[in-house]
């Protein structure tokens, strides 16, 4: 019996697939199914892969927002302003340097948790990955030990056969032999007497 840490060392230098993506490994458990711990360990690394996508998303989102401020405070700048609007700019100037700052903290925040988040996948990847090898492990012994008992009953089905074959043949052989005999002195009355099939006679002839 493998435990963790000798799967562990297999794994090491090894390049491990995204297993919920690889259709591969979904099909190992297309018998029996799935644990129900290999289940949580598929489900955290989905919920990290969703929370990688969303704040990819949310990070393309807030330099999209910070381009347009930047943007709108290079056109306030470079307008003709005049004394009645220049309260108005300069608040539009001062609203949108202080939403770009707090874009800039967000997109801080996020870009720390996009360079940790891999590292966080790799790490439940793994852990999939050597529950997966220890369920592999056992049921192919299982597989092995079933196998080997199937074709077990199946050696015992077949000699079975055989000898139902042979004592079929028997059981012909001797009809044959006391129609022959009854038909040598009954004739083909034999056919109403003995209660056979019309049929009986030519097959039994043809033999």
């Amino acid at each position: 019996m493998k435990n963790e840490e000798e799967f562990k060392k297999a794994l090491r230098n090894k390049e491990v697939p995204l297993l919920v993506i690889d259709q591969k490994w979904h099909r190992l458990f297309a018998i029996h199914g799935k644990t129900q711990q290999i289940v949580n360990l598929e489900n955290n690394v989905n919920d990290l892969l969703k929370k990688q996508a969303n704040l990819k998303k949310n990070h393309k989102n807030l330099k999209k927002v910070k381009n347009q401020l930047m943007k709108d405070i290079v056109d306030n700048m470079v307008s003709s302003m005049n004394e009645n609007d220049y309260d108005v700019k300069d608040k539009i100037l001062t609203d949108n340097k202080r939403l770009i700052e707090e874009i800039n903290e967000k997109l801080e925040e996020c870009e720390d948790q996009l360079i940790e988040l891999p590292k966080k996948i790799s790490r439940a990847n793994e852990e999939l990955m050597i529950y997966s090898m220890s369920y592999c492990y056992d049921k192919m012994h299982v597989n092995s030990s079933e196998a080997e008992m199937l074709a077990n009953k199946i050696k015992e089905l077949r000699v079975e056969l055989k000898k139902n074959i042979i004592k079929k043949q028997n059981r012909d052989i001797n009809n044959r032999e006391i129609y022959s005999y009854m038909h040598d002195i009954l004739g083909h009355d034999i056919i109403d007497l003995f209660d056979l099939h019309d049929d009986y006679e030519e097959t039994n002839e043809s033999k």
